[in-house]
């Protein structure tokens, strides 16, 4: 232990392990390749910290040996196989260990098992935030476990950090070791806070809410059900923070408003940051996500210049004066950062630029941009740039699936680093020009560089709709045969749809009349392959109804289609056409479905409905109907297949149409296999359609994105469950898989694109978009049900897959796969 001095400090009966390295000459450079952890032996005692929940620990470490021992006990409640999977990562987010603490193997309802330990260490070159990051395989929620840490490291900082629910956002704190007491620290919000506990053990009476002095402040008075409640008002005893909240017995359910429960205008929302130990604490919040990205790697060739530019974030109250350096592990190269000093006001980023030569000879170079707020200079950390001579993997195919590994994505595994906007998908006008819907407007390429027309001022008729702020009402781009350009829109209440005839140059906007007031969902007929419209693209609205109180996915929506028309030089959007009363709504967040398509006056629209929940349905039924422009009539519906499982908007269904106008349908699924459908005659959808057979049997599918390639191919990308397979075998992982259908052949065996680092739930927001060659371009942005990894993230990670050649081979898009499409 490189005669590491040894003592142990007991604070409000936790027990911390703490180890401070006797010499400098004991610090050594962290290891370039992460350690695996063996079991720790320990210095041989309990470890009293056990806390329910998952999440991790932020410290603050100094040059030295870091230690953390992680423990984990089994509840043994509902036979889950839980695995501990703990990862220790650097300031950049190298990892530098990871270990596991197998499932104990006890049965089900056997009570508490025997504690199982792991040892993660690293040597410490540099200061900076440290972090442990720990899941539990088939427990997200962390409610089949106990687990606890302790290290040598005396300023931490634990985020309680679970997997996400499908309800608002909280994160209590579950102690879970009532044979000593315990405390709470945490930064009491402005506001008038709330603490509330419940499931205290008996002869707990009451507890005591001190400031960082000392001072008693509260004393929380515990009830015949055991529980306790206390409020403060708001502004009172916030000078001397952290607060500390002592427990006499560590079992108990606590609740606190700014800390685990959230309302909107908090100053930490969704951070359940605190320390069980008042010396422990340090100002993490206030400097979360201080500089980021917190590791890059860029290729170029030896000599060529180049510039990465990172974020500065003040998460604090105040503004903050942050002063940077570059700091050079190995041999220095031609590299400085401007500015040298900057002033980050509060909830704000500052932008700093490190430019950089890459050097001859050798193949990587490493800096790490240093960042020490003046306010607290004992608080520093930093951001990694790394050059590496020659070309990026991510211009060239890859090999498939990419499997994303904990902190290593895109740019870490493939010098991933796209000069164009990612916010969204690609969508491509007749010309082959690409063209990227994001917040205040759309990115385009003209002369060889992304340009953004801001909506705000691009909208420029008629006048009582120039001059706003336009949101986002949907993501899809559209193009007609005049290659005007279509998009959806939001001024205030008001939705609008958007029309340019110059490339995007200016725009006129259309109102899209009535039921401002209620909720609503549109979309709008974008090129999936073989549909261009002759005027105006066909939009449909979903317009919420009713929601089941029994049935969480259950919801009902008017669904409307309107037909907007040019009159003059101005478009008319016109009265809707009601479709449906009992539509399941729309599901447009994952895969971006196609709900429209078209060929000459006849528009073709799919949707599913709710049905009755006492009804034995076999699922969502979906149903497609055409409206005859010409005729100005609409078609009875056709039930053409169901989505199992009823009742659930996740159902969504896609519709495209091939060369010859034949119309294919994929009902949507919640994890299970798409059913396929084809029309027997071309752009008719009341002659008939095939029996509904499911593209993969036993695959577990769910949001659907669909083209169809020039010669007839359809090609879905999807997420899709797997389980008991790696790199998870002991629990589930949802992967990003892509499969295609040759035309008068069956469906392909889906493949795997993407494998996420993490099991449990993921969802991967993709957008299956086509060009006018046929090149599939597919658009995602992982997420991870984890907040702790979710948390640690500024920002999307969404990157953009191309595949030149139908599906065969995939790569990571560049700018030059964009600037030199060619025409079709």
């Amino acid at each position: 232990m490189n005669q590491l001095r040894r003592h142990l400090l007991r604070l409000g009966g936790l027990v911390a392990w703490v180890a401070v390295a006797s010499s400098p000459a004991d610090c050594i450079a962290a290891a370039e390749s992460p350690r695996t952890a063996g079991a720790a032996d320990g210095p041989g005692t309990e470890i009293p910290l056990r806390m329910g929940g998952a999440g991790g620990v932020y410290f603050l470490a100094s040059p030295g040996q870091l230690v953390v021992e992680v423990e984990k006990r089994d509840r043994n409640q509902r036979g889950r196989h839980t695995e501990l999977r703990a990862i220790l990562f650097g300031p950049d987010r190298r990892v530098l260990a990871e270990a596991a603490i197998p499932d104990d193997g006890q049965p089900r309802g056997s009570g508490w098992g025997p504690p199982g330990r792991v040892r993660l260490t690293a040597h410490v070159a540099r200061p900076g935030l440290y972090g442990l990051n720990v899941t539990i395989s088939q427990d997200r929620y962390g409610q089949e476990i106990a687990w606890g840490f302790r290290t040598n490291c005396p300023k931490y900082v634990i985020e309680t950090a679970r997997g996400h629910k499908d309800e608002p956002h909280q994160e209590p704190i579950e102690l879970l070791n009532p044979s000593c007491p315990a405390d709470i620290c945490f930064l009491p919000r402005p506001a008038a806070l709330t603490i509330d506990v419940e499931g205290l053990p008996r002869g707990v009476e009451e507890l005591t809410v001190y400031d960082a002095q000392g001072q008693g402040i509260g004393t929380l008075r515990v009830g015949s059900d055991r529980r306790a409640r206390i409020t403060f008002p708001a502004g009172e005893h916030r000078q001397a923070v952290p607060w500390r909240l002592h427990l006499p017995a560590a079992q108990a359910v606590v609740h606190i408003d700014g800390l685990t429960r959230w309302e909107p205008g908090e100053p930490y929302p969704d951070l359940c940051c605190w320390a069980p130990d008042p010396n422990a604490w340090f100002p993490f919040l206030e400097y979360r996500w201080l500089v980021t990205p917190y590791r890059r790697i860029v290729y170029g060739p030896a000599g060529s210049e180049g510039r990465v530019t990172f974020q500065l974030y003040n998460n604090g109250a105040t503004k903050k004066t942050i002063d940077l350096q570059l700091e050079f592990p190995r041999e220095r190269f031609p590299a400085r950062v401007r500015p040298g000093q900057a002033q980050v006001p509060p909830r704000k980023s500052v932008e700093v630029v490190v430019n950089y030569t890459v050097p001859q000879g050798g193949k990587r170079h490493l800096c790490h941009l240093r960042a020490r707020p003046s306010e607290d200079p004992q608080l520093s950390t930093y951001a990694s740039l790394e050059i590496r001579t020659g070309q990026a993997p991510a211009a060239r195919p890859l090999t498939m699936p990419i499997v994303l590994k904990p902190y290593q994505h895109e740019n870490e595994q493939f010098g991933y680093l796209p000069d164009y906007p990612t916010e969204s998908q690609v969508y491509f006008d007749l010309e082959n020009r690409p063209f990227v819907r994001v917040r205040s407007g759309i990115q385009t390429l003209r002369d060889g560089r992304w340009v953004l027309v801001p909506l705000s001022s691009a909208v420029t008729d008629p006048p009582d709709l120039a001059g706003r702020s336009y949101g986002v009402a949907s993501t899809k781009i559209a193009f007609d045969r005049h290659n005007d350009l279509y998009l959806l829109g939001t001024t205030g209440r008001t939705a609008v749809v958007l029309r340019s005839t110059d490339g995007g140059r200016t725009f006129s906007a259309a109102v899209i009349p009535g039921r401002e007031d209620e909720p609503r969902s549109f979309d709008i007929e974008q090129f999936s392959g073989h549909n261009v419209s002759d005027g105006p693209p066909p939009v449909v609205r979903y317009t919420r109804t009713a929601a089941d109180p029994r049935l969480r996915w259950r919801r009902i929506h008017d669904l409307e289609l309107f037909l907007p028309e040019k009159r003059g030089r101005r478009m008319v959007v016109g009265d809707p056409v009601l479709i449906s009363r009992r539509a399941i709504g729309l599901a447009l967040h994952s895969g971006i479905p196609s709900t429209i398509v078209s060929r000459g006056d006849k528009v073709h629209v799919v949707w599913g409905e709710a049905t009755d929940p006492d009804d034995d349905a076999p699922g969502v039924p979906t149903y497609v109907a055409t409206y005859d422009r010409r005729a100005k009539k609409l078609s009875e519906p056709v039930l053409v297949a169901y989505g199992p499982p009823p009742n659930d908007i996740h159902n969504t269904p896609s519709i495209t149409m091939d060369a010859e106008g034949y119309l294919h349908v994929l009902a949507g699924t919640h994890g299970q296999p798409f059913p396929c459908v084809r029309s027997r005659r071309p752009n008719d959808t009341q002659s008939g359609w095939t029996e509904a057979e499911p593209v993969s049997a036993g695959a577990r599918q769910t949001y659907i994105g669909l083209v169809c390639g020039p010669d007839g191919t359809l090609h879905a990308a999807f997420r899709m469950w797997r389980s008991g397979v790696a790199p998870f075998p002991h629990s589930v992982h949802g992967t990003l898989a892509y499969q295609r259908k040759p035309p008068g052949q069956p469906w392909e065996a889906p493949r795997l694109l993407i494998v996420p680092p993490f099991s449990e739930y993921s969802v991967y927001y993709h957008r299956l978009t086509v060009d006018r060659r046929g090149r599939l371009f597919l658009s995602y942005d992982y997420w991870s049900t984890h907040w702790f990894y979710r948390n640690d993230h500024r920002g999307d990670r969404r990157a953009l897959l191309l595949s030149p050649d139908g599906g065969s081979t995939w790569k990571l898009a560049t700018h030059e796969d964009l600037h030199t499409a060619p025409d079709p």
